[in-house]
């Protein structure tokens, strides 16, 4: 990590910085002035800015385990999982799986899963089936989701601490994650929590420049959930700008090994259940809500979707194969079109704007976009571009998905709750709203003086081993090519504003 200087040794405030936030302040009569008094014994006051941060996020998890809790019960009649928003895969697998029966995961029943979940559900699983062998009277499904809503959380909280030990002079930036409506009603529909720890313990032990943990970290999350892995792409662009090769070949074969161990195992002794997760992956077909779903509803305006009257969508809908094809395809041209960004802006991009560019671009060509995905991005784009303004729009689309989603699915048997066109709506402002946030990173990469993270670092503070590294030859020479002049190394154009203390404390 780069040392720290008195230009850039500071904690940010967001009214001073953010002009979303700023706006917001004038309400209460607008930003600190620079002639007022600030608190100046941090160590003798207890409620730091980490702390505010980390109670929120408690706070509004404790908000979507009550928000949940119609459903924990399982007692779902009359659609209550729709009609009140709690519907959760934890309780409903916990049945489907056969873990109320005692089905050891991949040995007695395939999982749709990536084993490190598996061997999660069956870690909390299984001792809940035992005890309710024990005590007949209890509600094992609600047993648990509450073991598990209570596990994710605690890994949901030290995702927010992870955020907070990567940007310490920008602790307000994790309020963005604390404080989201996106966390509050999906944080527990499902178990992507557990991978979402693993890739951010895995940024910041390579910002801590750890290359071997963060590897096994990357890949035990994407033993958990498949998307930790797309971050050792990143990681792979940068250390050939910087000709810092060596580490990531550690991370990678840290990756490769933690990998392989976890599934290994299952693979050799249960491999139809072990390969029952790509089974599921290569022969899905076009889910709710995705690019896919929304260009055959158009293509359903003009043609009637029958053999011979197909539009492009109809028939990828009907050739799956062709789908999943076309589906990598889009995904490796954008995830290369985001490395030659990498290697051409004027100053090397920062880990988490390129991560963040990766995920989303897989997710909006998926043929899959389940609800809870968008937990994926959330911890990202903090991280990347910690401005609320665009975030606050994205959250806002995704909000409003998420009902139109319900209401399409209370409807799905019987008389529609909203007409298909709301949903298809619904479903085109959320693509929109996060290729927007893509392209304001991409802007930002281009151009690295806007980027309010380098405002107050003097490098990227989750880079790790490639901070301070000079490009490589011919990376100089690749932007000669293409006409592309070398950013500042420092911030000495735009350096941040005057120091100031922290109102809430914490640098």
């Amino acid at each position: 990590m780069s040392a720290p200087s008195p230009d850039t040794d500071r904690t940010d405030l967001p009214a001073e910085s953010d002009g979303f936030v700023r706006g917001l302040s004038e309400a209460i009569g607008g930003p600190v002035g620079e002639h007022a008094v600030r608190p100046t014994e941090r160590h003798n006051r207890f409620w730091t800015a980490q702390r505010i941060i980390l109670a929120l996020v408690c706070l509004t998890l404790a908000f979507s385990w009550v928000q949940k809790s119609p459903c924990q019960d399982g007692d779902w009649q009359k659609n209550i999982q729709y009609t009140r928003f709690c519907y959760t895969d934890v309780l409903a697998l916990y049945y489907a799986e056969g873990l109320n029966e005692g089905k050891v995961p991949y040995r007695d029943h395939p999982v749709e899963y990536p084993v490190v979940t598996g061997y999660f559900m069956g870690a909390l699983g299984l001792p809940v089936h035992a005890l309710g062998e024990k005590y007949p009277e209890i509600n094992q499904g609600k047993w648990f989701y509450n073991a598990n809503a209570l596990v994710l959380s605690i890994l949901a909280v030290a995702s927010a601490a992870v955020i907070l030990a990567l940007r310490r002079r920008r602790p307000w930036d994790a309020a963005i994650f604390a404080l989201s409506p996106i966390l509050l009603v999906t944080a527990t529909v499902n178990w992507d929590f557990l991978a979402i720890a693993l890739a951010m313990g895995g940024l910041y032990a390579w910002a801590r420049r750890h290359p071997l943990t963060a590897g096994l970290l990357l890949g035990l999350g994407g033993a958990a959930k498949l998307w930790p892995l797309f971050i050792l792409g990143p990681l792979f662009v940068l250390a050939l700008r910087s000709r810092r090769i060596v580490p990531f070949l550690i991370a990678f074969g840290g990756a490769a090994m933690a990998w392989l161990a976890t599934n290994i195992p299952i693979a050799a002794l249960y491999p139809t259940s072990w390969n029952r997760f790509f089974e599921l992956n290569d022969t899905r077909p076009i889910d709710w809500g995705t690019l896919w779903y929304i260009g055959r509803f158009l293509d359903g305006k003009w043609n009637s979707g029958t053999a011979g009257d197909q539009g492009p969508f109809q028939w990828l809908s009907d050739n799956v194969g062709t789908l999943n094809i076309v589906t990598y395809a889009l995904t490796i041209v954008a995830c290369a079109a985001i490395g030659l960004l990498c290697l051409l802006a004027p100053r090397r991009p920062r880990l988490a704007q390129l991560a963040f560019l990766v995920v989303a671009a897989f997710l909006l060509f998926s043929k899959v976009w389940s609800q809870q995905y968008v937990l994926w991005l959330l911890p990202l784009i903090v991280l990347a571009r910690p401005r609320w303004g665009a975030i606050i729009a994205w959250t806002v689309a995704e909000i409003g998905y998420f009902a139109a989603f319900y209401a399409e699915l209370l409807g799905a048997g019987g008389k529609p709750v909203i007409p298909e066109g709301t949903f298809v709506l619904a479903s085109g402002l959320r693509l929109v709203t996060v290729a927007v946030l893509c392209g304001l990173v991409v802007r930002e990469i281009w151009r690295p003086e806007l980027d309010v993270v380098r405002r107050t670092y003097p490098d990227d503070p989750d880079g790790g081993v490639v901070n301070d590294a000079p490009d490589a030859e011919w990376v100089t020479g690749l932007r000669r090519l293409f006409h592309v002049e070398a950013g500042p190394k420092k911030n000495a154009e735009n350096p941040p504003p005057a120091p100031v203390e922290a109102a809430a404390g914490g640098s």
